[in-house]
């Protein structure tokens, strides 16, 4: 007996349609050519008064329908974006609704932490619900209670396996995984990947400022090399206060990584000017042509979120991308940003030994 519910179900056998709004289009552009398949046509542009206008130019009706859109800047704009699609293509009956929220802004405001302060994580999620949105498809949530903020289906991918496998490659010798403690998790995956120690840094955020201040670092990182991971890079205040611990402890080199590259001013000043041998971000965001330094390098995550898309419409299960078939995402770091076409069984050609020495995709 099949584990889909029947208004899920009726949707396997039939073509699932890929549109976006304008906060990451040439990320959606890169998953339709991982699929094999063109964006929709929608309009979605903003009026001399600030007003978003959206008109789907397809005929949707009955159709399993996927928005890519990250909530990134300007966030508010996409966020309204989203939202005025997802009702757009309700009131065209649409058949099924998925919201691709690569980058879930307002991620950090998942709790009280302070007296008459909102959670502003859970009123995104029940915005997009109210707007329509039958099912989430995110990556790398700020904390994973965010998932709970939901009554409808949250797949939620992570880039852990993409990063790993891209310093696994250089092969550093005496590597050291750093991490805070609300990143330990999923780092300590990232670490076992690497076969790799774990160090963690303590601190604590300081008001509402975007800086840390910085309590200890747990773990040995004398003499070693040290990949600092995190969810996202913001302004890099933290950042540059983990770096300036770790060179206080004697590491010999820093890398740093995350899966969402915010670099709100003034983060890429600090990059530039700090001890860092380079930082390896995903395409959630994407990073203007001011923002790009040599020491900063981009892998795409569209084979990953692309992959992910097939699975949920024919009903496969998405989980396995990160066990059973592990190899699977590690072997997407070999993608390259033309694409390739599927390779006639309906899976995407992901490589093979002779694509060995392809670098990842890279800004």
């Amino acid at each position: 007996m099949s584990s889909f519910e029947p208004d899920e179900a009726a949707h396997l056998g039939h073509p699932f349609d890929l549109y976006a709004g304008n906060a990451n289009r040439e990320l959606a552009e890169k998953i339709g050519r991982y699929l094999g398949m063109t964006l929709g046509r929608a309009e979605v542009f903003e009026f001399a008064n600030e007003n978003i206008f959206v008109k789907i130019l397809d005929n949707v009706r009955g159709k399993d329908v996927y928005v890519v859109q990250p909530t990134c800047s300007p966030v508010n704009k996409s966020i309204m974006e989203l939202l005025i699609m997802i009702d757009a293509f309700k009131r065209a009956s649409a058949g099924r609704i998925t919201a691709v929220v690569p980058f879930y802004a307002y991620g950090r405001s998942d709790k009280k932490d302070q007296p008459r302060v909102p959670i502003t994580a859970r009123l995104i999620a029940d915005m997009l619900q109210v707007a329509g949105a039958d099912r989430l498809l995110t990556m790398d949530l700020h904390q994973g209670q965010i998932q709970g903020f939901f009554s409808i289906p949250v797949d939620e991918l992570t880039a852990v396996h993409l990063l790993s496998n891209y310093f696994r490659r250089k092969q550093l010798e005496d590597p050291v995984v750093v991490t805070d403690l609300g990143f330990a998790k999923r780092a300590r995956a990232f670490a076992e990947l690497l076969d790799a120690p774990l160090a963690v840094i303590e601190k604590r955020r300081v008001g509402n400022l975007d800086r840390a201040e910085l309590l200890n670092v747990i773990g040995e990182v004398r003499g070693k090399r040290a990949i600092i991971v995190d969810d996202e890079i913001d302004t890099a205040g933290t950042l540059m206060e983990v770096v300036r611990a770790l060179l206080r402890e004697g590491v010999t080199e820093i890398y740093a990584c995350a899966t969402h590259g915010v670099l709100s001013d003034p983060a890429v000043d600090r990059i530039r000017q700090s001890a860092i041998r380079e930082v390896v971000v995903t395409d959630t965001i994407p990073l203007p042509a001011a923002k790009r330094l040599s020491r900063i390098k981009t892998l795409s995550v569209a084979p990953l979120i692309g992959e992910a898309m097939r699975r949920i419409h024919q009903g496969e299960s998405v989980g396995a991308l990160f066990s059973s078939e592990l190899q699977l995402v590690q072997e997407m770091s070999l993608w390259e940003e033309a694409g390739a076409p599927p390779n006639g069984s309906g899976r995407p050609h992901l490589g093979t030994e002779d694509d060995a020495e392809i670098s990842p995709v890279a800004s």
